[in-house]
């Protein structure tokens, strides 16, 4: 804390500067590459399970054109998905009671 604040008070010189330069040019490809793998898994996920190439999504390397690009293949396209049988899922609601059955009238 009394570095920073030394820093502040004088200016870094030219050798403090240097040195933030390497630091931040070992530090930046890490963060850039963290940031690209947080966009394009879960883009590479929904192509695969949309039926599309996974690799669709490298389209999202392309700054902001390729993401919208990619958006508006995935929403206006037919999915290659078969739909799930609407019977495989039990309803969300339990079913009305079967009224009791008079006996028949003789």
């Amino acid at each position: 804390m009394f570095n920073l604040a030394f820093l502040l008070q004088q200016g870094p010189s030219a050798d403090d500067i240097s040195h933030i330069v390497v630091a931040m040019m070992a530090i930046l490809p890490l963060i850039i590459l963290i940031c690209l793998a947080i966009i394009i898994i879960p883009f590479w996920f929904i192509c695969k399970k949309a039926g599309f190439s996974p690799w669709l999504s490298l389209l999202c390397l392309i700054p902001s054109l390729g993401i919208l690009i990619l958006i508006y293949v995935l929403a206006f396209a037919q999915w290659k998905v078969v739909p799930a049988p609407q019977m495989a899922y039990p309803p969300p609601y339990p079913p009305p009671p079967v009224p009791p059955q008079l006996p028949p009238q003789q």
